[in-house]
């Protein structure tokens, strides 16, 4: 698989949903991971106040000098705060639990919420660029599970939104709420934010209602749905414990090998969509 190109500038991608426990972490540092690994230099941005992307990725709490909180109050630029990894290509801005108060030290501030936004035209204006020195390819922004001023600051700085969905009963009720959120910013925010897909997550080939969560979806949802399912898979659950992403943890596993291709998709999609828009 070749590293893609993007067009101008980074393609900024959220990972979005208003629930917990939907493997929407596992996703972007897993899919961070497989783009860093084909040659795309990528920025995964923790905007979850529990900081599990930073952990998951093996920056342990007190080397998180600067992080997004601090970049959302103007205490920091994003090139003071971001951070390499031990995966080439591959560099993280860190959250803290102090996060968490952002929501109200904001909720006055002039252009709240843009604030992401602009912090990331500031870095472009200067140049972004992963390890390798080269400028990164994609950021990918893991968000808090809820709809709040963080969320809707990564859905006005994204291009496009990936969810993860959790193959479970209330799946498209779910769904159905958060798409409602991604019209209004939208139509009031960011005229060009899409939907770059859908991933069915701990998918159990076994149980039928993980078969029928993905009928449902796809005939809802059509193509907007990945091919790719992400498996239940202990040794995605366990990597975290270890501060590496799946796909250095075991890289043969079942879950390891569905982000790969999940990645493969992603590329071909967005390779698809400069053509279309050439």
């Amino acid at each position: 698989m070749s590293s893609p190109s993007t067009g101008r500038g980074p393609r900024v991608l959220v990972v979005a949903n208003q629930k917990g426990g939907v493997g929407k972490t596992t996703t972007a540092i897993n899919l961070g991971t497989a783009l860093a690994a084909v040659g795309a230099p990528t920025l995964v941005i923790d905007l979850d106040p529990q900081g599990n992307a930073s952990t998951g990725l093996g920056i342990a709490r007190a080397d998180r000098k600067l992080t997004t909180y601090d970049v959302l109050m103007g205490e920091a630029k994003i090139a003071e705060a971001v951070m390499a990894t031990r995966i080439p290509r591959l560099s993280i801005l860190p959250s803290t639990v102090d996060l968490s108060g952002a929501e109200m030290e904001l909720v006055g501030r002039d252009r709240r919420n843009f604030i992401l936004k602009d912090a990331l035209a500031e870095y472009s204006a200067h140049g972004q660029y992963g390890g390798s020195g080269a400028p990164f390819s994609y950021i990918l922004v893991d968000c808090p599970p809820s709809l709040t001023l963080l969320t809707v600051n990564a859905m006005v700085a994204a291009d496009a939104v990936i969810v993860p969905l959790q193959c479970e009963f209330f799946a498209l009720e779910g769904l159905s709420q958060l798409l409602k959120t991604i019209e209004l910013v939208k139509v009031n925010l960011n005229p060009a934010l899409d939907i770059q897909g859908i991933v069915l997550t701990m998918y159990d080939k076994r149980n039928k209602l993980s078969e029928q969560v993905e009928a449902d979806v796809r005939e809802n949802m059509g193509d907007k749905v990945y091919r790719t399912t992400i498996p239940r898979n202990v040794r995605i659950s366990e990597a975290p414990s270890h501060g590496l992403p799946a796909l250095v943890y075991d890289l043969r596993c079942p879950g390891s090998q569905a982000y790969i291709k999940l990645a493969g998709e992603l590329i071909a999609r967005e390779r698809e969509r400069l053509q279309a828009a050439a």
